[in-house]
């Protein structure tokens, strides 16, 4: 018995096969990276982004493993979440280009609509989806669908049979009821958007769609947004456990329990509610912690300043000196996240001497990254009222040593690296597997978590005096363009 999950990212698509051990016995992937037409705009093209999916799926079907470790039995799907399509119930195809979550062309909207109450970011799918239809039917005459990717792959897998989405997905879209299980008419009202556009709220597992398109029907058994099938594929679905993905950005996501935390969106510590999971309509909710700038900054050392050759060089280059020598940077080149969220903030370095080197700035990069993901490890242990004892940890950064142990030394706490980089596509696997009995229980999935290492602080590392020295750095990098920094979403 194995598992088809897709991965449909932010810059590329995987289909992977999953076994019962929860390990990827078989995967193929494809770079798909957005179009950015203008400063600000963020788009791309479903049609060839859910085929390019499928294509990968069919691949992927027809693996000679499968013979020995057992036929598909359900699909799983991970999603990047908040990018918008919008397409004609009839015909099927999208009406415009779909709108990226980093797509930012409706800031505008967004503070127009403050002045309502109602407090939509321009990431989120509202004002994305209202932008769409305004350009194509702005007389709301046309039967249009709404959907993220999940509900846009799963429309596609079933040949238009199904026009759902998951709670994990719905309760970030800007457009449900406080508890997240359904839509909320006032801000469809004041939206423009037929309550009929929208997709069906569903479990997250469960027996949700059928897939018609591959030789023979597949039950589509699990539904996550990326974040939440990460915190699931990491093991963390008991409260107070987890984890965070250092990617092209970061995120924190912990997992707390059946009660919806009292903030009913951005807390002031900066976190968000979200829901990880639901399952015969009981949610499981947590916060989540964003870094809006992470392994870009790794990038930057490598494309622009021509430090280093390879993402993979930063850890030699950074391991030739054995600390900073009171170099630190900040990393806010697109601004700060939680707990500050000022997007007028930009990357800062500071300390630098005539005797720095790269080594020295490069050593700063990653440690400046691990203090970001302190700062949101500090404020979702404010917000939530708990102590987070294990950093569970995944994504590309995960890779390079000198980084995770200043994640350790900085933290104060000891970190477990995943065993696979991406633990999106297992923990979509997870969902799945749960609904057709691969995993009996929810501690039958906490149980599935092996980390890879183990990474121990050192011990006489001066926690304290490198954590103030951080707080001054980040006061240094605030309110470099006082118009963005004055944007509240």
């Amino acid at each position: 018995m194995t598992i088809l999950v897709l991965d449909i990212g932010t810059s590329g698509v995987r289909a992977a096969i999953v076994g019962p051990d929860a390990t990827i016995l078989h995967e193929r992937s494809h770079e798909f990276l957005p179009d950015t037409p203008f400063d600000g705009l963020v788009e791309f093209d479903a049609v060839a982004y859910a085929d390019l999916a499928i294509e990968l799926a069919r691949d992927v079907l027809t693996w000679d493993g499968l013979a020995t470790h057992g036929e598909v039995e359900a699909i799983g799907i991970s999603n990047q979440r908040a990018s918008t399509v919008v397409w004609d119930r009839q015909t099927g195809e999208p009406v415009a280009p779909a709108q990226s979550w980093q797509d930012l062309r409706t800031i505008g909207d967004c503070l127009a609509l403050q002045a309502e109450g109602l407090f939509i970011a321009p990431n989120q799918p509202a004002t994305k989806a209202a932008s769409i239809w305004n350009g194509v039917d702005p007389d709301r005459t046309r039967d249009l669908c709404i959907g993220t990717p999940d509900s846009w792959m799963v429309w596609r897998l079933t040949e238009g049979a199904s026009h759902i989405t998951d709670a994990s997905n719905a309760a970030i879209s800007g457009m449900t009821t406080s508890g997240g299980r359904e839509w909320d008419e006032r801000i469809l009202g004041l939206l423009n958007l037929p309550p009929a556009s929208l997709p069906r709220i569903v479990d997250s597992s469960g027996r949700l769609a059928t897939a018609t398109v591959f030789d023979s029907e597949l039950p589509i058994c699990g539904l996550a947004g990326d974040q939440q099938a990460s915190l699931i594929g990491q093991g963390a679905v008991q409260p107070g456990l987890a984890k965070i993905t250092f990617g092209t950005g970061g995120m924190l996501d912990v997992c707390l329990g059946p009660d919806r935390p009292l903030e009913a969106s951005r807390s002031d510590g900066g976190t968000f509610p979200i829901v990880c999971w639901q399952r015969d309509g009981e949610q499981m909710w947590g916060l989540e912690a964003i870094m809006l700038s992470c392994g870009t900054n790794v990038q930057w050392l490598r494309d622009d300043l021509g430090i280093i050759e390879t993402a993979a060089d930063s850890e030699v280059v950074a391991a030739g000196c054995e600390s900073t020598d009171g170099v630190m940077y900040v990393p806010a080149q697109l601004g700060l996240g939680t707990p500050h969220w000022d997007y007028g903030a930009r990357g800062t370095l500071l300390g630098l001497t005539r005797g720095s080197g790269r080594s020295h700035i490069t050593r700063a990069v990653l440690e400046g990254i691990a203090h970001r993901g302190v700062d949101l490890v500090e404020a979702a242990e404010a917000d939530a009222g708990i102590r987070i004892e294990r950093l569970r940890v995944d994504g590309g950064m995960t890779d390079n040593t000198v980084f995770v142990q200043a994640l350790a030394d900085i933290s104060g706490r000891h970190v477990e690296v995943s065993p696979v980089r991406d633990a999106t596509a297992v923990g979509a696997a997870l969902l799945a597997g749960l609904e057709i009995g691969m995993w009996s229980s929810w501690d039958d999935i906490a149980a599935t978590w092996r980390p890879t290492k183990v990474v121990e602080p050192t011990e006489g590392y001066d926690r304290d005096t490198q954590r103030a020295q951080w707080h001054s750095a980040i006061d240094r990098a605030k309110g470099w363009y006082g118009d963005l920094s004055a944007l509240n979403f």
